[in-house]
């Protein structure tokens, strides 16, 4: 009982630190055309909570934290079946939620959410009950063109294990993704893996992925071929291949990768525990080594506004595309001004979810003759953006 009431503690504040970022975000180009894009299940998912709780950015993330929350508790079941003590699940758990790809993921609207929350749902099934997780592939299919990384571990799994179901379900609807999808080859031989190795570091942070790469090499070689494994190396494999001869969206593989972490606890922890205390240390230093740099990535995300104090150009910080819209759609109210047009496709779009139209009797200008009314938005009292609204007299 204490341990679930610490998961359940661990689980409310990371919903309500959350939730606090929300107010510092704008809604991004990307999550613009997702949301005014073509049909998908994320877009309507989206749509709904927007209907019942208001066109605001709280309705645009909460769904993505809501998936967020769904995939820990999912994350949570899992590891039970790989570490035994309550105390090792919570920790994963947290080294999950401190993740810098999975925080990201947590509160910008975009696919990785929901691949996550429904790849752990399938895995979930198939420890509990086995081939009957094979129901969900049809809904996967339909999610994103991602899976295919699974149903190809899938059918490598059920060859490997000769439960012919599952390589048979996994080739049907690797066949049917590939044939829906299609999939994009290309580009002259050269090589990406450096760049690709630099983003997976990115997104799990540079320790826990290479001991996360170590784990999966481990059982490689000591043929511990579980479909958990399977699956995480798979996408890792594919993605490997295809950086030697184009730029790879490691972003669409990093989901398939995060299985791996019960993978890689189970076997710190078994490796920690077999020796006795003394011989300890050089594990404590790397598990802490771990952890105290997921806090620091942690604290760079939730206070990324500071940095801009430091930054001559603010366009170089990584939090930019996601700031100023909002902002400036206040700015812009406050002057009366209810369509625009903002000089440029993507800001236009960002703009469009705050209510300001596009029209030709207002435009942004980065100069003027001084007809214009300066506007200028500003962080921690560090001006990131300056702009002129200029009435055009027609």
């Amino acid at each position: 009982m204490r341990a679930k009431a610490f998961f359940l503690a661990l689980l409310g504040i990371n919903f309500l630190i959350l939730v606090l970022q929300i107010k510092g975000l704008s809604i991004g180009y990307n999550e613009a055309k997702i949301l005014y894009g073509h049909f998908s299940f994320l877009r309507s998912f989206i749509n709904l909570s927007l209907t019942f709780f208001g066109h605001n950015d709280y309705a645009l993330r909460i769904p993505m934290i809501v998936l967020h929350m769904i995939s820990v508790v999912l994350l949570y079941g899992i590891s039970h079946y790989y570490v035994m003590r309550e105390s090792d699940r919570l920790w994963i758990v947290l080294i999950y939620v401190l993740l810098p790809g999975v925080t990201s993921a947590a509160l910008i609207v975009d696919n990785a959410g929901l691949v996550i929350a429904t790849l752990f749902l399938f895995v979930y099934i198939y420890l509990r009950s086995g081939k009957y997780a094979l129901v969900l592939c049809p809904f996967l299919l339909m999610i994103d063109p991602a899976f295919a990384y699974l149903f190809f571990a899938v059918a490598v799994f059920g060859i490997y294990r000769k439960e012919y179901i599952y390589s048979v379900v996994g080739s049907l609807f690797l066949l049917v993704t590939l044939r829906y999808y299609g999939i994009h080859i290309g580009g002259l031989p050269e090589s990406r893996f450096l760049d690709a190795l630099g983003v997976y570091a990115a997104i799990f942070s540079p320790i826990v992925f290479l001991y996360i790469f170590y784990v999966l090499y481990r059982r490689l070689m000591a043929k511990e071929w579980d479909l958990i494994w399977m699956i995480a190396s798979s996408a890792f494999i594919v993605s490997f291949l295809l950086s030697f001869r184009q730029k790879v969206e490691v972003q669409t593989f990093a989901p398939f990768l995060l299985l791996a972490l019960p993978l890689a606890a189970q076997t710190f922890f078994r490796t920690y525990r077999v020796r006795l205390r003394e011989f300890r240390k050089r594990y404590k230093i790397l598990f802490y080594s771990a952890f105290i740099l997921l806090i620091i990535n942690a604290l760079a995300v939730f206070f990324n506004q500071w940095f801009y104090r430091f930054m001559h150009d603010p366009t170089h910080h990584f939090s930019y595309p996601m700031h100023v819209a909002k902002e400036l759609s206040t700015e812009l109210k406050k002057e009366n001004v209810q369509c625009i047009n903002a000089g440029s496709d993507k800001l236009q779009l960002r703009l469009r979810f705050y209510g300001i139209s596009e029209c030709n009797q207002y435009r942004l200008e980065d100069k003027t003759g001084g007809i214009g009314k300066k506007v200028t938005i500003s962080y921690k009292n560090t001006p990131v953006y300056e702009v002129y609204v200029t009435k055009v007299n027609n």
